[in-house]
């Protein structure tokens, strides 16, 4: 497995967009913040391009990834926003030169598509906020947590144990991102291995059976069955139906993962919240369980 080197100040930070538009004067806070860290910022191409919904063609936004991909002067990638748009990309992009030099690809959401892709390649990643969505204050622990992983600190939190959590504790490498893409991926070259592994899902609104659907698919496919822990972070403004699905979003992952014994934590600070935490992808984490808490610590 290949791990970015952290980085330092002095480094360079390129930000772009595989998915939807967003103009630089949108990005100003990120910029200050990210040279706050002594980060110098270079803005890719596809900033301030628009073609429908997307930050430039898929040919455009191809392009601006692959030049800052194969830009040994830049450190890590940031994506500015998530939306869609990424998956129309991903087969054309040419990882030889970054498999050599492998960076921090930084976002989540519609980017679990490139960290899904990563995991196949055995690279880790950073899943992370995005400036688009970015808190106003520089302050904010979302903020805190991803310098902590970009600049390799320790990065760790402890947040409540919920009833419907399953007891116990976990250690393994981390796989996972929006639940959506990791279903949507099955099957592909973005595919991802979680035998062995703890699986991180959030998602944002979707219907309550479409995540009964999700979890269901994964569990034929047999992405559950292997894993050390199921991680649940956000999912935010769930739909239902007039006629209600019956089951609330805790209900579906525990009645899918019935037969299995390893432990579910639900509520972590990840995801389309308020508080995003950040998180390493492809490398070990420790989570254990006491009294009233959940402790989740990057190893």
């Amino acid at each position: 497995m290949h791990i970015p080197r952290n980085l330092k100040k002095g480094d360079t930070i390129g930000i772009l967009s595989t998915a939807r538009k967003i103009n630089a004067a949108a990005l100003q806070f990120t910029i200050n913040l990210l040279e706050s860290w002594g980060l110098k910022v270079v803005l890719g191409s596809s900033i301030g391009l628009a073609h429908h919904q997307f930050a430039g063609t898929a040919e455009q936004r191809l392009a601006n990834f692959q030049e800052f991909l194969d830009d040994d002067n830049i450190a890590a990638i940031l994506c500015a926003r998530g939306g869609y748009g990424t998956m129309q990309i991903i087969d054309d992009i040419n990882w030889d030169h970054f498999l050599k030099k492998p960076k921090w690809i930084c976002g989540f959401s519609d980017v679990t598509v490139l960290h899904s892709h990563l995991t196949s390649l055995g690279v880790a990643s950073i899943h992370c906020s995005m400036p688009s969505l970015f808190p106003t204050e520089s302050d904010h622990e979302t903020l805190h947590s991803m310098r902590r992983v970009l600049m390799g600190e320790s990065n760790e939190i402890s947040f409540p144990i919920t009833k419907f959590n399953k007891a116990g504790d976990a250690e393994g490498n981390l796989v996972g991102g929006n639940l959506s893409l990791i279903y949507a991926l099955q099957a592909s070259a973005s595919d991802i291995d979680t035998n062995g592994k703890i699986l991180f899902l959030e998602d944002l609104d979707e219907y309550l059976y479409h995540i009964d659907r999700m979890m269901i698919s994964l569990d034929r496919a047999g992405k559950l069955k292997g894993l050390k822990g199921l991680l649940i972070g956000g999912m935010t403004a769930m739909k239902d139906h007039e006629i209600p699905f019956g089951s609330t979003v805790e209900e579906i992952v525990l009645a899918v993962c019935e037969k299995y014994n390893f432990p579910i934590y639900f509520n972590f600070p990840a995801g389309h919240l308020d508080f995003n935490f950040a998180l390493k992808l492809q490398c070990p984490v420790k989570i254990t369980s006491k009294n009233d808490s959940v402790h989740f610590q990057q190893i």
